[in-house]
């Protein structure tokens, strides 16, 4: 059975006048809604630099490192450490807030 390659056609270039087309280009604009001057979340921001340079294991490390500081009594380390968890795994960091705040049984 030969198989056939049939590439996509753009859409827009099919459907819309030339004329048309330009004004929908010009109108397009950023959709995040960010007002000018502000600042991206730091927390974010730091997460996609640990992310850059731990690659997949990045949540598996930010965890590890969350519990770290957690039984050496740093609630500040932990809390961002969680917070860095939370942003690249949300269901690790939920396991792992379930796990070291529940009260010991």
């Amino acid at each position: 059975m030969p198989i056939r390659f049939a590439a996509a056609r753009p859409a827009l270039q099919l459907s819309l006048a030339p004329r048309l087309r330009a004004r929908l280009i010009r109108r397009a604009a950023n959709d995040n809604r960010m007002v000018p001057g502000t600042a991206h979340d730091p927390l974010l921001r730091d997460a996609l630099r640990h992310f850059a340079a731990h690659g997949l294991g990045a949540a598996e490390t930010a965890r590890q490192t969350a519990e770290r500081a957690f039984f050496a009594g740093d609630r500040q380390g932990y809390d961002y450490w969680l917070g860095i968890c939370r942003t690249l795994d949300r269901r690790m960091a939920g396991a792992l807030a379930a796990r070291v705040d529940s009260p010991p049984r």
